[in-house]
């Protein structure tokens, strides 16, 4: 889970990609071992890749573990690549991944979105919002 990718975007449309990896990577997902932290999307001709996801080599990998910050496929579909790469070059747009996860048949999928960057007073405001609800909800609560 990318807890600051909502914290420093304005999400604006929410994408479901597959995710090419490899078995000793698989393992590594399973267990959790998997930082989304500094990781972002780039187009390399007319495929997306995630660049910067470290994903822990599995212990025992031992020769089948690859680097773990290596770029790593999406797999979606050529009608939301084309939109994406056209809103990527439009001012302001970014790809961002929001979270990964094993889907209930195994495979494993990430959620990434279209975001824009906010400004420093977006984020006072969005945590002054949060806090305002959050001191309404002790308040009911009491």
């Amino acid at each position: 889970m990318n807890k600051s990718a909502r914290h420093d975007y304005f999400i604006e449309e929410v994408f479901e990609a597959g995710l090419v990896l490899t078995g000793t990577e698989i393992k590594s997902l399973r267990l959790g071992k998997v930082s989304l932290g500094e990781s972002y999307a780039k187009f390399a001709g007319a495929e997306l890749f995630i660049v910067g996801m470290n994903i822990k080599p599995y212990e025992q990998g031992n020769r089948f573990n690859v680097d773990p910050l290596r770029p790593r496929k999406l797999l979606l579909h050529r009608k939301e690549l084309r939109k994406l790469y056209q809103e990527t070059k439009r001012e302001g747009l970014t790809i961002v991944p929001l979270c990964v996860y094993l889907n209930d048949r195994g495979l494993a999928k990430m959620e990434i979105a279209l975001a824009r960057g906010k400004k420093l007073y977006d984020k006072r405001d969005t945590i002054a919002a949060r806090d305002a609800t959050r001191r309404m909800q002790q308040t009911k609560l009491k």
